[in-house]
């Protein structure tokens, strides 16, 4: 008698167990896709690389879920966090992207080679991938200049964008320059702007310049 409740103990158990795992499956998330991009920023101790890093996540139990990321850069033993509360979370072609433009290194500029990415949903479950950035700044930093309602950029990246904000600092648009000097007005001045500043860019490498805002008039 004693081995067949002990038999049916077992055989309850393990049938619990079972409709746990089902009801409470436990699947990894991933990585889809990502990038590194480097930014320039005139910041007030100099010039100053940042990385803008975001990956394309996906997991089952959807973006909510989903809790931290660490990127290393094994060979400096660098690492950086970034909490669920702390990253950029926008939406692209119906695609989720989550992730932060303030990777930076404490002294000097960002090492090159190879990154890696580790992604954790709140029950603890990761997956990782690496990322490699060889990226090289070819330009110096430019410079924009405002003065009575026309502009002066001092460039020699591939592209120029003016980036126009509000009285709150809040992004209006932006408007890609064909021509380094002009008035405002041809580089599509919104009404309510109040400032602007420049975005080079170096997309063969990834690179990019942002310069501070200035005063439109």
């Amino acid at each position: 008698m004693r081995k067949k409740i002990e038999k049916l103990l077992l055989i309850s158990v393990v049938t619990i167990i079972i409709l746990f795992s089902a009801g409470c499956s436990r699947s990894e998330p991933e990585i889809v896709f990502g990038f590194l991009k480097l930014v320039i920023y005139n910041e007030e101790d100099g010039l100053r690389e940042r990385f803008s890093f975001f990956i394309m996540p996906d997991d089952e139990d959807g973006i909510e879920n989903l809790d931290e990321i660490y990127l290393f850069h094994d060979i400096e033993q660098l690492r950086w966090h970034i909490k669920s509360d702390e990253w950029i979370h926008t939406v692209h072609d119906g695609k989720d992207w989550i992730g932060t433009r303030s990777i930076a290194a404490s002294t000097g500029n960002l090492p090159r080679g190879l990154y890696r990415a580790v992604l954790y949903n709140k029950g603890g479950e990761s997956s990782q991938r690496t990322f490699t950035f060889d990226g090289v700044v070819r330009f110096p930093f430019p410079e924009l200049i405002i003065v009575n309602n026309t502009y002066s950029v001092r460039s020699a990246w591939p592209v120029n964008r003016l980036v126009y904000y509000d009285s709150n600092g809040d992004f209006i648009r932006s408007a890609e320059l064909e021509s380094l000097s002009g008035s405002l007005s041809q580089a599509d001045l919104p009404s309510n702007a109040i400032t602007a500043a420049l975005w080079a860019e170096d997309e063969a490498n990834f690179c990019s310049a942002f310069t501070n805002a200035v005063p439109v008039n």
